[in-house]
């Protein structure tokens, strides 16, 4: 982004602390987000979480049993990590020069080189449905959320050892971590989020998240302690991390699956399954507004953000119509058009 482009953010956000303005404005000052690139990507696979790498200018995209690894700069694949069967998500330890994939279907979680993409290890996840994976600097141990067995995983990740495990009230989501010493994670079944430390392994607090149904992707303001979640209800919900007082509720798009905030511009995303991205102004602490409703595709639901160019990365393809429910299968998912899977890049 030019700094015109972060001038003209900051101005608007400076107005927005001294009057709401109608939507039709609101959309005007931030308009200018749109798709701007689309890296097709091989496989027929579901995927899941993305994750950037801003130092190594690397997008780590979950795709069905392997990780692929794009170059951010040149919006080309550049390798793959595989053997990760039902992977979710990519946690990256830059310290350490590792990164940790969660795999879901294997229980399990593969260590490789950020440098190489090498495999080094694989360790069991005494937990089922390893699902979000987050990497805390503070205590350097990766976490696994794992959905079935109602559970976090804490992992040496230096060492690749399991050093412990913390009960949770029910299914965890997606989570973020402070770096200081405090992990976040939503509960999904029952509308809650969860304070955790890593160091002592151990539930600090859960708060409800009123109005909020079924939370799913997570992410935090570190400066101003604020954490956004995002519910199946088009619904975002902006907590303060110090004390889980809710301080702002606010309209997204529907099947959202994921969401980011940008620390320089101050814009909060979710990416909705309907085919859209809602940015969000932060203009204080505690006062945020729906400033536009991006158009992506069907089915984009999971997101990451680039924090140097200010980039935003969504991921979908062609769906086919679900086949009907059966009593093994009620909730059977929609096919994936071959060869149609492609990561998305919105940008000013």
């Amino acid at each position: 982004m030019q700094s015109f482009d972060r001038l003209a953010i900051r101005s608007f956000v400076a107005l927005l602390t001294s009057v709401i303005l109608p939507a039709s404005v609101l959309a005007a000052q931030t308009r200018g987000y749109r798709v701007t690139g689309r890296i097709a990507v091989p496989g027929d696979g579901s995927w899941d979480y993305l994750t950037v790498d801003a130092a190594a200018r690397r997008l780590y995209v979950a795709h069905g049993t392997r990780v692929q690894v794009l170059d951010i700069d040149g919006d080309t694949l550049v390798g793959e990590i595989p053997n990760t069967p039902g992977v979710h998500g990519v946690a990256v330890a830059r310290d350490l020069g590792r990164g940790f994939t969660s795999n879901g279907r294997a229980a399990s979680v593969t260590i490789f080189d950020l440098r190489t993409l090498a495999t080094l290890d694989s360790v069991k996840v005494p937990g089922e449905n390893p699902d979000a994976i987050v990497y805390d600097s503070a205590s350097r141990r990766v976490f696994t959320f794992n959905g079935r067995s109602h559970n976090a995983t804490a992992i040496d990740a230096a060492t690749g050892r399991v050093v412990g495990t913390i009960a949770l009230s029910g299914k965890p989501e997606f989570a973020v971590a402070d770096g200081a010493a405090r992990i976040f994670v939503n509960i999904e079944d029952r509308s809650e989020l969860s304070a955790l430390d890593p160091q002592a392994l151990t539930v600090v607090a859960t708060w409800p998240l009123p109005g909020c149904e079924e939370p799913s992707g997570l992410a935090l303001d570190r400066v101003h302690r604020r954490l956004f979640a995002v519910c199946n209800n088009s619904r975002m919900i902006v907590v303060n991390a110090d004390g889980g007082a809710v301080v702002a509720t606010l309209p997204i798009g529907a099947r959202v699956d994921g969401t980011a905030f940008d620390p320089e511009t101050q814009l909060a995303f979710s990416s909705n399954g309907e085919g859209t991205m809602t940015v969000i102004a932060e203009a204080t602490p505690d006062r945020y507004g729906v400033v536009a409703s991006v158009p992506t595709e069907r089915g984009a639901r999971t997101i990451a953000l680039d924090p140097r160019t200010h980039r935003v990365y969504t991921a979908t393809a062609q769906l086919t119509p679900p086949e009907p429910a059966t009593e093994m299968n009620p909730h059977p998912r929609p096919g994936i058009v071959p060869g149609s899977f492609v990561v998305l890049v919105l940008s000013r």
